[in-house]
């Protein structure tokens, strides 16, 4: 209610958009960051004629409607972000300026030219995410980026002034923001409408307008937290209608005059819509190929599997050196983007150790937006959220990398990743232990497990070069799931039986014998040890063992339930390998080698070997896995995929 004069206005007056296609390519994007306040989007929606319709308003949070508690982009048409963690909003709209910004200087600003505007309130300025991405729009010049912050000086608890005092405009002037003060929006529009065509002039800068709005408006209890998220009652609510002319006796009442106000207003905007069209007809004619470029990437058309493995580098057992996952995937990347214009990322401050560096485009700077490479800084979950807001504007498949360990920085917008269907490439290396001397406080021992934990998201740790090359097909097929790419700093083996093609199902056979005894499960790095301890099994101790590496659970759990039978039938002693967390391995091994603890600094191959991550300590605990096997019926993991068997526990985990 606090913010309807700043929703009209927009509407009416600032924004381009057309609700026949929410997806015209230069549309002005509205992201609601306080998405709390998401009724007033969906009545605005309904006023200018999307498909949001009188009886979905009604519908306001009910089940499977198209007027969610928050908005939702996979929900609503004309909802450009998910937007209810306070904070990710303000900071999807650096990625959609940047992606105008990139876009504009790539082709031609006649095609790309449009603005972000936000709406925002105090619990979003008060979030670190929305400093982190503020921060980097100041430094990036984002001029097209104009953010109304609904200063109503209350949150959940109660006034602002418990717990936040500072002064946001000047906090924002240090991040190289313009800022300007709008005191009044309850008896005019003149001063905000003013306060926006400044901002709007201004192109080196983001804007960030200052709006002094009253929670609550026109009702009995405005101004108060009572306000801002129950109900305001049968008799407050007939309070407000009469206040404002309207038959309190109504519910969701719509005025033939406002009715006929709002279809002229869409009319216009429809017409510049069509009015873009036509130039960007001109610009398909005079230029067919980038026309054919621009159009295959908002389709999000790629390269399909054998194409994709085919251009991507070529890894032959034997003949390489051994690396670190780390950089194989660095080749990978790098290969991808030469042929896909479309990716675009960076690093947290981390370029020289994920290995992300783009060799064939330079830094997107405030006066380079054409670079492809961005320097995020020490922002993780700034990050994260940015390539959401990058992939939001469509065009694009965003990357951004850390530590796995600070995956858990980011975690917040990455799951919004998922929730929103956002095919976000996570690049995170230093992914075990195994990193060494940095000890426990870089050691991600469960962050594996938290990721996995998520609906939508593959979470892939390659054991070597060919399952890197799995990892990046997979996550650029899969368009509205992201991806995690978990790469080691230690060095890998190649395993002679690797191939891209068969780690792009999620798990498979890498080394077999006739009737398997038992099989040895492992991802990554301790694939090889798997192996090796194999060979020492089937050589001494007469066994007939199978090996097999799961790059990937939940793409190996979408396989066809007899490919799932034939590489891992259920009944079979089975042992699973990982320097991480035991959860959810239940469902695949009758037990594991895992960790149990934080990690310690030392050497990777002394921490490997005290952990109990050895060719030796697999053999162990792989025997006495027969033992306790011999002469008992061994469970079958399959009839029961979510009891939480774990099989035994004995103490055997190192």
């Amino acid at each position: 209610m606090g913010c309807a004069p700043l929703a009209y206005l927009l509407w009416s007056e600032i924004m381009n958009y057309a609700p026949s296609n929410p997806d015209w390519k230069n549309r002005d994007r509205f992201v609601l960051s306080n998405g709390h306040a998401c009724a007033l989007q969906y009545a605005m929606l309904h006023l200018v004629g999307y498909t949001v319709s009188l009886e979905d308003c009604m519908n306001f949070r009910q089940l499977k409607s198209k007027t969610p508690g928050h908005p939702e982009c996979f929900a609503t048409p004309g909802v450009e972000v998910c937007t209810g963690p306070l904070g990710q909003g303000i900071s999807n709209a650096v990625g959609l300026a940047i992606a105008e910004k990139h876009l504009s200087h790539h082709y031609s600003p006649q095609v790309f030219s449009n603005y972000t505007y936000v709406i925002c309130g105090d619990g979003c300025l008060q979030e670190g995410i929305s400093s982190e991405a503020s921060s980097l729009a100041g430094h990036l010049g984002l001029g097209k980026l104009i953010v109304l912050y609904d200063d109503n000086s209350i949150t959940i608890d109660g006034p602002t002034s418990l717990s936040f005092t500072e002064d946001v405009g000047k906090r924002y002037e240090a991040y190289g923001w313009h800022v300007v003060a709008v005191d009044d929006v309850v008896n005019g529009l003149d001063n905000l409408r003013a306060a926006i065509a400044e901002a709007q002039a201004i192109d080196d800068k983001p804007s960030l307008i200052k709006v002094k709005t009253i929670i609550g408006y026109g009702s009995q209890k405005q101004g108060s937290e009572k306000t801002h998220g129950a109900p305001l009652g049968s008799d407050d609510v007939s309070f407000v209608k009469n206040k404002l002319g309207l038959d309190p006796t109504q519910a969701f009442q719509v005025d033939d005059d406002v009715r006929a106000f709002w279809a002229d207003v869409t009319k216009a905007r429809e017409a510049r819509m069509k009015e873009w069209e036509r130039i960007y007809s001109q610009f398909a004619s005079s230029h067919p190929e980038v026309f054919k470029e621009i159009e295959r990437r908002f389709a999000g058309e790629c390269l399909n599997e054998e194409e994709l493995i085919a251009l991507l580098p070529k890894f032959e057992y034997g003949k390489d050196k051994d690396k670190a996952t780390r950089q194989f995937s660095e080749q990978c990347l790098n290969a991808l983007a030469v042929i896909l214009p479309e990716v675009i990322g960076g690093s947290a401050d981390l370029t020289p150790s994920n290995l992300t560096a783009l060799k064939c485009s330079g830094d997107f700077q405030k006066n380079s937006p054409s670079g492809r490479y961005l320097r995020f800084g020490v922002r993780e979950h700034g990050m994260a959220a940015i390539c959401n807001g990058l992939y939001a504007y469509g065009g694009f498949r965003p990357f951004c990398a850390t530590f796995l360990n600070f995956a858990g920085y980011a975690l917040g917008a990455i799951r919004l990743s998922a929730l929103s269907r956002f095919g976000v490439i996570y690049i995170m290396t230093h992914d075990s232990i195994g990193l060494g001397e940095d000890g426990p406080t870089h050691q991600p021992i469960e962050m594996l497990e938290s990721l996995r934990a998520m609906p939508n998201i593959n979470v892939f740790r390659p054991a070597d070069s060919n399952e890197v090359v799995a990892a990046y097909v997979s996550a650029i097929r899969n368009r509205i799931t992201p991806t995690v790419i978990c790469c080691s700093r230690m060095p890998v083996t190649s395993l002679q039986a690797s191939c891209a093609k068969k780690a792009c199902l999620g798990a498979y056979i890498v080394l077999d014998n006739v009737e398997p005894q038992l099989i040895l499960l492992g991802t990554g790095s301790e694939v090889n040890f798997c192996v090796q301890a194999a060979k020492v099994l089937v050589e001494q101790h007469g066994l007939s063992v199978r090996v097999v590496s799961m790059p990937c659970q939940e793409i190996f759990l979408q396989q066809p339930i007899e490919y799932q039978k034939d590489v891992l039938p259920g009944d079979i002693p089975t042992l699973s390998v990982e320097p991480s967390s035991n959860h959810g391995w239940h469902r695949f091994a009758h037990q594991s080698i895992c960790m149990t603890t934080y990690g310690l600094s030392a050497p990777y191959d002394a921490l490997l070997e005290h952990f109990g991550f050895s060719t030796a300590n697999v053999i162990d605990v792989a025997l006495l896995l027969l033992h306790f096997y011999k002469n008992r019926p061994v469970p079958n993991l399959r009839d029961r995929p979510d009891s939480g068997s774990k099989g035994f526990d004995n103490g055997l985990h190192h």
